[in-house]
């Protein structure tokens, strides 16, 4: 049997990291280490790891804040395991995550695989609202973690991330620590080769932001994000990647219209009013909550709106810049 290596970067989230740990001592495979990477955090987890040494095989590292990717960088060179698994510290997983992600790669083996996220029970009406938006076919969830992914070949993201040893050793790791580290790395190993899969059943509870301005400048780092990708891998860029753009754009020109051309005016209010109701049925149809499914419009509009500006705001940077430039993200701060 591989042995797992789960490489967990945290930053000040002592709290989330706990629940975490408690859902690996339910797991029900139990041939894994457990890696703590502390990037630079003020708020230390390391009183958390300690509680938990009789009960798993982890071990804690403390490093000086340099990103997520190069925190995870720093755990795949401390792991022993055959495989690597990457998740964030927000997230919760059910007892069987290991025992799914083993059964597909003794049956269907891939290099590098992703897993989807939804909501949990406990999570706010606002957690799960930003939950169906981030994975949403009305958003850019049609983009990002699917089986037929509209954004090109399928990339695992790194909240959810499995990979093997190889494909650490031929990669080096992550090229940049934010900015779309994980798709830059996704990218990397797929053009050495490698093979890379979505395994339905390895999901994740991914708590996200519990509130809209946290979450709008998250996505706004997004968008930037995805420019920053097209720096190192120009042909990477889709049209399906401008929708959030020209979604914003158009919903913002649409009281201009009453002014210059009013048959567009009401147009644009028969699309927009198009776009919110399927919205809010399908939000409906899904979570079972009239509160969510409106929490869900609004939740669709700030990730639309977020990503679009960042994407505009990346990508007007990107005219006047020198075409060599490569961003590594580690001197940005990544939004709380």
């Amino acid at each position: 049997m591989r042995l797992y290596s789960i490489i967990i970067p945290v930053y000040n989230r002592p709290d989330e990291l706990q629940e975490l740990l408690e859902c690996l001592v339910r797991q029900t495979l139990k041939h894994f280490e457990v890696i703590i990477v502390e990037d630079g955090s003020k708020i230390k987890a390391d009183n958390v790891v300690k509680s938990f040494q009789n009960k798993l095989d982890i071990k804690y590292f403390f490093k000086e804040n340099g990103g997520q990717g190069f925190a995870r960088n720093h755990g795949f060179e401390r792991a022993s395991g055959d495989y690597f698994i990457l998740l964030d510290s927000d997230a919760l997983v059910e007892p069987n995550y290991l025992a799914v992600v083993e059964q597909k790669l003794n049956t269907d083996y891939v290099d590098l695989y992703g897993g989807p996220d939804t909501d949990h029970p406990s999570f706010t009406p606002i957690q799960k609202a930003i939950s169906y938006s981030m994975t949403s076919v009305f958003t850019t969830g049609g983009i990002r973690g699917k089986k037929n992914n509209m954004g090109g070949t399928f990339h695992p993201r790194s909240f959810n991330m499995g990979l093997s040893r190889q494909v650490w050793e031929k990669t080096g790791g992550f090229l940049t620590s934010r900015m779309g580290e994980d798709i830059l790395f996704s990218i990397g190993a797929l053009r050495l080769g490698f093979r890379s899969a979505l395994i339905p059943g390895a999901f994740i509870y991914h708590k996200r932001r519990t509130k809209f301005i946290p979450f709008f400048r998250q996505l706004k780092f997004f968008g930037r994000a995805r420019i920053n990708i097209a720096r190192f891998y120009p042909d990477e860029l889709k049209l399906v990647h401008t929708f959030p753009l020209l979604f914003t754009l158009a919903v913002c020109s649409i009281p201009f219209w009453f002014f210059i051309f009013k048959p567009f005016f009401f147009l644009g209010l028969i699309g927009l009013g198009t776009y919110i109701s399927l919205l809010f049925i399908d939000a409906l149809r899904q979570t079972k909550s009239v509160e969510v499914a409106f929490l869900g419009i609004g939740a669709a509009f700030v990730q639309l709106f977020g990503y679009g500006i960042g994407f505009m705001e990346e990508g007007w940077k990107r005219l006047f810049e020198k075409k060599s430039h490569r961003e590594t993200g580690a001197t940005i701060e990544y939004p709380s």
